[in-house]
């Protein structure tokens, strides 16, 4: 496994860990355990917040929405769920890890959140791409910030990153931290070790609005599909600081970021601060949404 992380951080610094696997379609107690395993070995290279790929428990090409009903299960009392949500208590760690939800009757590409203290929330893709609107509905739980010991967590899957307004609502709702589970394909023009448009925009989200952003991408061709791989980490600046990975194989990246200098850093200089600037005169700040339900419950 690759390592990526200063030898000696120090005690304010947190360390996030990336997890880049290959799940295998529809081997749902497979994929957990293998996540399970590979989470492990990133806390035991101390990372306290670990992000595990989108779809991570199903795998991503479905043939149809049956098939995806199949595979999908509830959150927080699902197998897959509760064994996500034991595993953070266990090691004592924040674990983001993608699921296919099912609700009723109704199906999102989820995000599960859990934490030392057990399950803490789940984000619902926003954004669905190709064949995705096929198989799940858009998310209806907006953009929520959870409030960890280390910072305030927000979460964005694959397509949501296309769109600059989840980042700045994220920010502007009290985000440090935007852990992003993914499944990234090729997109037009690109080749496997050129530039990736996902990074551009992961770098562009994370310094336009001084957020480190953790980027959790699968490897693999599932059913003719091939995916990027190449998960990153880039820190508030907007500068890389883990990654990215390899295009072809599983691998950890652990990267420690200072959160307390990150928030500080968004005061560029002695006139220009990265959120303050913004022209309120001009057009909304939070974009006509309302504030983050978990902002409301924690200042309750």
């Amino acid at each position: 496994m690759q390592e990526s992380f200063p030898q000696h951080p120090t005690a304010a610094e947190l360390r996030i860990a990336c997890v880049q696997m290959a799940p295998a379609m529809g081997e749902v107690a497979a994929n957990v355990a293998r996540a399970e395993a590979l989470v492990e070995q990133a806390a035991a290279q101390g990372a306290r917040l670990v992000v595990l790929p989108e779809l991570a428990n199903t795998g991503y090409m479905f043939d149809s929405r049956e098939e995806a009903c199949a595979l999908a299960e509830t959150v927080p009392d699902g197998p897959s769920a509760r064994a996500w949500i034991a595993l953070a208590q266990r090691l004592g760690i924040h674990l983001v890890a993608g699921i296919a939800e099912r609700d009723g009757g109704r199906l999102y590409n989820s995000a599960l959140v859990a934490g030392p203290q057990g399950y803490l929330g789940t984000y619902r893709k926003l954004h669905l791409w190709g064949d995705e609107n096929l198989y799940f509905e858009p998310g209806d739980l907006g953009l929520p910030v959870f409030h960890t010991e280390f910072g305030r967590l927000g979460v964005a899957i694959c397509y949501d990153g296309w769109f600059p307004e989840v980042y700045r609502l994220l920010a502007m709702r009290g985000a440090d931290i935007v852990a992003v589970p993914t499944n990234w394909v090729p997109m037009p023009g690109q080749t496997p070790d050129g530039p990736a448009m996902a990074h551009a925009l992961a770098i562009a989200g994370a310094h336009s609005n001084g957020l480190t952003v953790a980027c959790a991408d699968r490897v693999g061709t599932e059913r003719g599909q091939p995916f990027v791989g190449r998960s990153l980490i880039v820190g508030a600046q907007g500068w890389t600081v883990a990654g990215p990975a390899s295009h072809d194989r599983e691998e950890i990246l652990v990267a420690a970021v200072d959160l307390k200098a990150a928030r500080r850093a968004r005061q560029l200089n002695a006139f220009n601060h990265v959120l303050r600037d913004r022209r309120r005169d001009v057009y909304d700040e939070m974009l006509g949404a309302g504030p983050s339900p978990a902002v409301d419950r924690a200042a309750n």
